[in-house]
Order: structure tokens, then C-alpha cells, then sequence
């Protein structure tokens, strides 16, 4: 009987036992996805400021305000100072070294313009401030780290350009606070970002980054330093309608589905 007994937990554990662990990161993926999207709902305004520096060069410092639904505005600089903003209706690109304002009316599709807004102010939003878009291939497991004792890591092949690239983000569990982002090449190199600091809203339940660590082949290569953190900003709406200053060059343009990319944002 004894034997007969082992020969049972041996065919259990190959069969039905082995699967516990996938079938539990199974269930706790919807609820990462609501997690997630009740931290969004919660950082639903909010004002930022800060610096971007890659090791060896002089820092940037930017501003960015967001306030829920889609207004957005972004600053960088000085002493090339450059504004972009989405009011809801209308995009607004200040170019003060050159002293000209451009006001864009928009005739794209959602989808297109969802995409264009994306690629405009990305660069002014650092991770933990943005929610992670999760493929259909995500894969998630729970795990530990150092700055806390519960955490989870989503795991997922990119697709199309960066066909190949594995990333993985590590959060804050239950919370999902964001403590590094990795990501591995198909040909084995490896970056990090890394939550170093961070500040904590006790009303909202949740912590952001205040400074980020920029990791490539195990070497420290830049950080975000955000020296203003101020969540639930009340932000009204002309803080995102722009004028025109005095003496500057004022255009008038449209965009439509066949523009070219966005204004770049850096340098």
C-alpha cells in the first residue's frame, strides 16, 4: 500500500500539481489588468518636473501636466525651450528659440491621433506615471525585490520593429507601483530603468518614481531626476490652450492621416 500510495503522488505531481503555479499566474493576470487600470483612474491629474541626463552630457530639464481625459502638455528646456500641447481639440507647438507658434486643428481617425499623442509625450512621461500596454503574449508570476517583499513581473515579447525584444516590468504588488522595467535583445543585450526614490500619496494608495536609474550591460548610462511631484493638480483647461506670445511667427496647420511623425522632442 505504501508504495502504491507513492506511485500516486509521483503521477500527481507530473500531471495535475506541476500545473498549480501556471494556473495561479493565470488568475492573477486579470487582476494585475484591473489593478492597473484603477492605479490610471487614480492619477488623473497631475504635474511634473524634472531632469533627463545621460551620463557624460549636460541635463535636460522638461514640465509636464496631464489631466484626465487627454489634455496634455509638455515643456523642454530652457534655454531651447519647447512647448507642445493637446487641449482636447486642437495641438499647440511653441518654439521659443525660433519664436514661432504653430496651432494644429486635427482631422485624424482616434485610433491615429491615440497614436500620435502617444509618440509626441512619451518622452516627457517616465515610467510609474504611465500604464504598461500589455500584449496578448504577457505572461505574469509573482516574485520579490528589494524594495518590496511582494511584487509581481510581466513578461512579453515585443512585436513589429522590435520584433524579438523580451521586456519585463517588475511592480509593487498589490499596489503596482513601478520598481524597473528590463529588457534582453535577441542577440542577448540587456538595459534596466530602475525606480531609486520614489514618493508616496497616502489618500491615493500609491507610489511614483521620483528618481529613475538608466542601466545598459550593467552600467549606469542616465537617470530622471523629478524634483516637483504634484498629484491631483488641479489643472483647468486653459493651461493646455496655448497663445501665441508677442512677436512670434503664428501658423495656422492641420493634421490628417497622411502627416509625417510628430515634432521631434529631444535636442
Amino acid at each position: 500500500m505504501p508504495n502504491r500510495i507513492l506511485l500516486f503522488c509521483a503521477l500527481t505531481a507530473l500531471t495535475g500539481c506541476s500545473k498549480k503555479g501556471g494556473d495561479d499566474d493565470a488568475a492573477l493576470l486579470p487582476q494585475v489588468k484591473a489593478g492597473l487600470a484603477e492605479r490610471e483612474s487614480k492619477l488623473n491629474s497631475y504635474r511634473i518636473a524634472g531632469t533627463v541626463q545621460d551620463t557624460g552630457q549636460e541635463p535636460v530639464t522638461f514640465t509636464f501636466d496631464y489631466r484626465a481625459p487627454q489634455r496634455l502638455r509638455g515643456t523642454l528646456g530652457p534655454p531651447a525651450s519647447r512647448t507642445f500641447s493637446w487641449d482636447g481639440t486642437r495641438f499647440f507647438q511653441r518654439l521659443d528659440a525660433e519664436k514661432q507658434f504653430i496651432t494644429f486643428a486635427s482631422e485624424l481617425p482616434p485610433a491615429r491621433l491615440a497614436g500620435f499623442l502617444s509618440e509626441t509625450f512619451h518622452p516627457f512621461i517616465p515610467e510609474g506615471f504611465r500604464t504598461p500596454l500589455l500584449l496578448s503574449n504577457t505572461t505574469v508570476r509573482r516574485a520579490t525585490h528589494p524594495q518590496a517583499p511582494q511584487a509581481v513581473e510581466l513578461t512579453q515579447k515585443l512585436e513589429g520593429e522590435a520584433q524579438g525584444l523580451e521586456m519585463t516590468y517588475v511592480l509593487r504588488w498589490p499596489q503596482l507601483d513601478f520598481l524597473a522595467r528590463r529588457t534582453r535583445s535577441p542577440g542577448g543585450a540587456e538595459a534596466e530603468e530602475r525606480m531609486e526614490e520614489e514618493d508616496c500619496d497616502a489618500t491615493l494608495g500609491l507610489c511614483v518614481p521620483k528618481r529613475l536609474g538608466r542601466w545598459q550591460g550593467g552600467k549606469r548610462v542616465g537617470e530622471t531626476v523629478l524634483t516637483q511631484v504634484r498629484l491631483g493638480a488641479p489643472l483647468p483647461n486653459d493651461a493646455f490652450t496655448l497663445t501665441a506670445p508677442e512677436g512670434y511667427d503664428v501658423q495656422t496647420r492641420t493634421l490628417v492621416p497622411s502627416s509625417p511623425t510628430p515634432p521631434p522632442t529631444d535636442g
